[in-house]
């Protein structure tokens, strides 16, 4: 076994204006930005997506101010991932490894925080991101939340398969069971990032979905505000409709799965506080 242990974090409380329209009840909603620490044995802490960062936070790298008017962030220096890493005990360089499910600016902000760590994802989302090549991916992600020049890891699938679909189920570097699984449309190279945690696997979705109506089954809708946002915010709508249908089946077909969406705090409470292999 080499995985320890498995930390949730929230490492962005965002407040977003009519939260009615996502499933609140006044004024203002609430989203998280569900993270992972993972604890092994032989690579260190390995984190998993990032939040927001310290030098979002002290307004280096131009979150747009309408962003911050719709969303609400909070900008907590105590809510960033290297504050939270240090709170347990650990230092900023024990964190080896970062595994993102995307680039987006609220997922991305942490990774300078640690700058000597590997960033492992989806070759497609690299290119997306360094290039920007269309007017919403200018808009999503901050060239200046990866100015540092981070120790990027890249990928293709090459024939592996997790659960029947494709995925890269061993990323350099790392003897822990962590992979990518392509789960392509939310942005070009979105991806699950799945972790062998005991005999659970833990399913970190990103924003492959953004409800858990999505995914659990009960046939209850999902709240109109955040149908919305998927749709504005998606690069391929075929493509992010196909990658919620095969996680709502994996969730369906297997129980032995942690399955859970970076934004939901209805998911994130069922898991905050453990900290433990299950």
């Amino acid at each position: 076994m080499t995985v320890k242990a498995v930390h949730h974090l929230n490492c962005a409380t965002m407040c977003p204006i009519a939260g009615w329209m996502i499933g609140a009840k006044g004024w203002h909603g609430l989203m998280i930005a569900h993270c992972l620490l993972v604890e092994t044995e032989r690579d260190g802490l390995v984190l998993i997506d990032t939040g927001f960062g310290t030098r979002d936070i002290e307004g280096k790298t131009g979150v747009p101010h309408a962003f911050k008017l719709l969303v609400n962030p909070k900008l907590e220096v105590a809510e960033t991932a290297i504050a939270q890493v240090v709170a347990r005990g650990w230092k900023p360089e024990d964190v080896r490894h970062i595994v993102v499910t995307h680039l987006d600016l609220d997922h991305a902000g942490g990774i300078a925080d640690f700058p000597n760590a590997k960033v492992h994802l989806h070759a497609l989302e690299h290119i997306a991101a360094t290039t920007r090549p269309s007017r919403k991916e200018k808009r999503r992600y901050l060239p200046a939340q990866l100015a540092h020049g981070p120790k990027w890891e890249v990928y293709a699938e090459q024939g592996d398969t997790w659960r029947g679909l494709p995925a890269i189920t061993k990323l350099r570097g790392l003897d822990a069971d962590i992979g990518l699984v392509p789960m392509h449309g939310h942005t070009r190279g979105h991806s699950a990032v799945i972790v062998k945690a005991g005999d659970r696997w833990k399913v970190h979705a990103g924003d492959a979905y953004f409800h858990h109506h999505t995914v659990d089954g009960s046939g209850k809708k999902v709240p109109f505000g955040l149908r919305t946002f998927e749709n504005l915010m998606q690069i391929d709508p075929a493509a992010r409709r196909a990658s919620a249908a095969a996680l709502a089946q994996l969730n369906a077909s297997y129980k032995d799965l942690d399955l859970f969406s970076a934004h939901d705090p209805y998911e994130y409470n069922a898991y905050v506080g453990s900290t433990s292999v299950t």
